[in-house]
């Protein structure tokens, strides 16, 4: 199969296909997240704007203390997948001082890709105004992202929080975790699975992709499966060749995961994607503990 092909793109790209069990997993996913949904305390389906996609869950923390929070931002090609599919991430954050929130964003091609990370915006808005309602400690907000959600949690690092809203900090986002993230939208072109609903051009793929943006003062770290393809493996490098390793300071594969997988290593205390986002949280008192 040559590189030029499009059925090599298809099968770089197309991890449904690529992972043979990845419908058992989403399963697997979607069932630990109802369990857990009916474990923890849990305000669901929160409205972060007008429009029926834009709500969010807000798992609060099981401390007294404000807590960091963090937002998980789901993967799915900007196309699908959904916030209660992800819900079994909340319980390890919460019972280690973190409050974590799961928005929903519209999908592709419902909405061309462009207004999803301005929903995205107005979401992080939105905590920043209320975490403390739910416990939550609006100066250390980080954000992390699976796949298309890497890919996002990387525009929301480069976000100008002003033109949001006046009253925004700065630097309203502290730092990000990128997981199997998307950060040049050109191969995509390529892909035509996901053309029939991304509709990208080269402009978009330009106005979208992280690696033609300025780097931003916050840390990002990024992350890879190291079963997944070639191409998801050079995303991963191609942020640190962008940004710089002072901004992308943590540019990984992780052994033995492939695309889905990889989400169990941030769900695992032990793992090490988990203990990226634990440092980026800056729980402390967890890490005493270890």
């Amino acid at each position: 199969m040559k590189p030029s092909s499009s059925a090599w793109w298809e099968a770089q790209y197309n991890n449904r296909q690529r992972v043979s069990d990845s419908a058992e997993i989403l399963q697997r996913w979607a069932q630990a997240s109802a369990l857990t949904r009916s474990r923890i305390p849990a305000h669901l389906d929160l409205p972060y704007g007008e429009g029926p996609m834009e709500r969010l869950d807000v798992f609060p923390a099981d401390t007294a203390e404000p807590a960091p929070v963090l937002v998980f931002l789901h993967g799915g090609y900007w196309r699908s997948l959904d916030k209660s599919d992800h819900s079994f991430l909340a319980a390890v954050f919460r019972d280690e001082g973190a409050m974590v929130v799961v928005p929903n964003y519209s999908l592709c091609p419902e909405v061309g890709m462009e207004r999803i990370p301005l929903q995205l915006s107005q979401a992080l808005a939105w905590v920043w105004r209320h975490a403390g309602r739910y416990g939550g400690d609006p100066t250390r907000i980080v954000v992390a992202g699976h796949s298309a959600g890497g890919h996002l949690a990387a525009m929301l690092m480069c976000c100008d929080w002003k033109t949001v809203a006046p009253e925004l900090p700065r630097h309203l986002v502290k730092g990000a975790l990128s997981i199997s993230g998307l950060h040049d939208l050109a191969p995509l072109l390529r892909v035509p699975s996901l053309q029939a609903d991304l509709r990208l051009d080269e402009a978009s793929v330009r106005r979208l992709s992280p690696v033609h943006f300025p780097p931003p003062e916050q840390p990002l770290y990024a992350l890879v499966g190291g079963d997944e393809s070639e191409e998801f493996q050079r995303q991963t490098g191609l942020i640190r060749e962008a940004w710089g390793p002072r901004t992308v300071p943590v540019c990984e594969r992780l052994r033995g995961f492939n695309h889905f997988t990889v989400l169990h290593d941030l769900a695992d205390p032990e793992g090490r994607s988990h203990q990226m986002a634990r440092h980026l949280l800056d729980l402390r008192w967890y890490s005493a503990l270890l």
